[in-house]
């Protein structure tokens, strides 16, 4: 006995111009991380760029340039990676597997982790600099700002390593 089954297919094909964003991330221990690190990198940029000194010799800029460097780097790059989790729900759960955001992470903790105690370090050293009247309260606490990005960049690192090696 057969029987016979017909079977009826129906393609719809729909077009949207909705833009979705990916809010749950921000509610994740590194979407958490990332805010905290972009809030600091701009505290830390607005500091040092705003009391940095182009008048003086070079000798005085390189720790202020690198630290200011290093964390307009970070901050550029961790913004970047916020925007695209937030715009894609693909791409948040694609680039956490992958090496370059734990290369990223790791690069970012020994970078920031130098230009922030370079700084540090020739702020607290260097009696010439102290000499001018300079204020080295705020350039202080945006090196202090510094270490504590750092840390949260251990952090993001460490929660990297153990997403990419889940794979």
């Amino acid at each position: 006995m057969s029987t016979q089954v017909t079977v009826h297919r129906m393609v719809t094909t729909t077009t949207t111009s909705a833009f979705l964003i990916n809010t749950g991330y921000l509610k994740t221990f590194p979407g958490i991380l990332q805010i905290f690190q972009i809030i600091l990198g701009c505290v830390e940029i607005g500091i040092i760029g705003h009391y940095i000194h182009w008048s003086y010799n070079t000798d005085v800029l390189v720790p202020e340039l690198f630290f200011l460097q290093v964390a307009t780097t970070c901050l550029i790059t961790t913004t970047l990676l916020l925007f695209s989790f937030l715009c894609s729900i693909a791409t948040a759960s694609i680039i956490p597997k992958t090496l370059f955001e734990m290369l990223y992470h790791i690069v970012a903790v020994l970078l920031y982790f130098a230009s922030a105690l370079c700084l540090l370090i020739y702020l607290t050293d260097n009696t010439a600099y102290r000499r001018k009247g300079h204020s080295l309260t705020l350039r202080t606490a945006a090196s202090g700002l510094g270490l504590v990005n750092c840390a949260l960049y251990v952090l993001s690192s460490v929660y990297s390593v153990r997403t990419f090696r889940r794979g």
